[in-house]
Formats: C-alpha cells, structure tokens, sequence
C-alpha cells in the first residue's frame, strides 16, 4: 500500500495568512503544509482520508484521477470543508462515492452540505457521497479498515488502521482500547502540533513519548504549526520517528 501525504498542516496551513515569521517566509518547501490529509492506494483504489479546504490543489498536485472512498476523522473544518470538490471524482466514476464516518460527522456532513443530498438541484452537479456510519471494523476494497477512537480535548476522533498502518490526527489522548489496537503496527502517522504544549493536540515531546509507547518501527509527525521549522526540528528527533512533509510518499 502506498500512503500519500497530502496535506502535513494544522488548521491555519502554513504558511498563515499575514504572518512574516521565519517558517511562513522560509524557502524550504517542506515549511508549506496544506491542512493535514493523507491518501492510501492500493490495486489502483485511492482512498482519502478527510477532505480539507486543500483537497482540490491536493488532488490536481498529485494528478488523481479517481477516488473510491473517503474516511473521515471528525467534523472540523480543516478536515471535512474541501467535501464539494469530490464532485469531479462523482462525475468520473457516473455516481456517488462510499464515505464512512462516526454519527457526529455523519450528521455535520448532512447538515452542511445538504444540498448534496437534495434528489434534484438546480444549476451545476454537487459531489453525490453514499454515507456509511461506522460501527466497528469493516471491509473496503478488498482492505480491513479498523476505526479506532482517539482524544482530542473532549471530543473523540477517529484514527484508523489498515493492516501495519496507523493514522491518528488531531488527538492528545489515546485511549487504553486503542493502545491495544495499535499493537504491532509497523507504520504510524500520529499529531504532533508543536514545541509548546496545546489543549486538544500532542506537543512534539509528548507525542515522541506515546510513538515509543506505541513502538512503530517509523513515526510520521503531521499537523505542525509554524512554530515548527521542518530541519530543525527534524534533526533533533529520535531514530524511528520524523516530521512528514506534503508530498512524501512511503510504501507499507
């Protein structure tokens, strides 16, 4: 399976809008970070995890010409707002796209763009998604996709594992139960907003200690502020664990 990182961002991107701060000016292209999204192909499916404000400039960066499902995270803008742009993939493909999440994105989803799932609407086509809600693991694309709930403050957000690979955005707590489902994976992509202590997100050093926890053989930051200067940073890792980078691609 191939994971593509598509956006490496938190919710401002980076750089942010008005800021002169050194990682918003910086020439290093690893400094720009979309809102944080990743893309899984394996047998020709692409399957996106969230559909930031990014998605389209994602998508046409990586030439994608179709998408076989999406799995949402949670309900927050920077991970559900770019949704209107899976309408080129729906007209493609002559139908709606599968798109699995828990209750609470189920009923965002609904509610902001109901018009989506109006039977006719006037003027141009809207993105058409068959909305699955999640009830324990399932079966995609011939794939075991194993949900699992991680804490972000008090709002719990999916993280997901298919086979030795782990996604868990936008947490700072991870849950006895989902410790135990990450037993054994070989990959994992887990939140790390910056130096500095936050609310609902991993520190770095807090989020280096639950990757050792977890015991990956590699770790994947995502989700980094401008607080964050990819080199520097990077550099001062362990073994085993690095910040991603929009457009890394890596097999598991």
């Amino acid at each position: 399976m191939r994971v593509t990182f598509l956006g490496t961002g938190t919710s401002t991107g980076v750089p942010v809008i008005g800021c002169d701060c050194d990682v918003c000016k910086s020439d290093d292209p690893k400094n720009r970070r979309g809102r944080v999204s990743v893309m899984l192909t394996w047998d020709d499916n692409n399957v996106v995890i969230d559909t930031g404000p990014d998605f389209r400039e994602q998508m046409l960066r990586h030439d994608v010409k179709h998408i076989e499902a999406v799995l949402y995270t949670h309900s927050h803008a920077d991970h559900l707002h770019g949704l209107d742009d899976l309408r080129m993939f729906c007209f493609r493909r002559g139908g709606p796209i599968p798109a699995y999440a828990d209750p609470a994105t189920f009923e965002r989803i609904r509610r902001v763009f109901d018009y989506t799932f109006q039977t006719k609407t006037e003027g141009g086509g809207t993105a058409k998604l068959e909305l699955e809600q999640m009830n324990g693991s399932f079966e995609l694309l011939g794939r075991t996709i194993v949900p699992m709930i991680v804490m972000h403050g008090s709002l719990p957000v999916t993280a997901f594992r298919v086979g030795d690979f782990a996604y868990c955005t936008d947490c700072n707590g991870v849950p006895d139960e989902t410790m135990q489902a990450l037993e054994g994976v070989d990959v994992l992509v887990l939140d790390a907003l910056r130096e500095k202590p936050h609310s609902t997100h991993f520190s770095i050093d807090e989020a280096v200690a639950v990757a050792r926890k977890i015991g990956a053989r590699q770790t994947y930051f995502v989700h980094m502020t401008h607080d964050v200067d990819h080199a520097t940073v990077n550099d001062a890792l362990p073994d085993g664990v690095e910040l991603a980078y929009d457009g890394l691609q890596i097999d598991v």
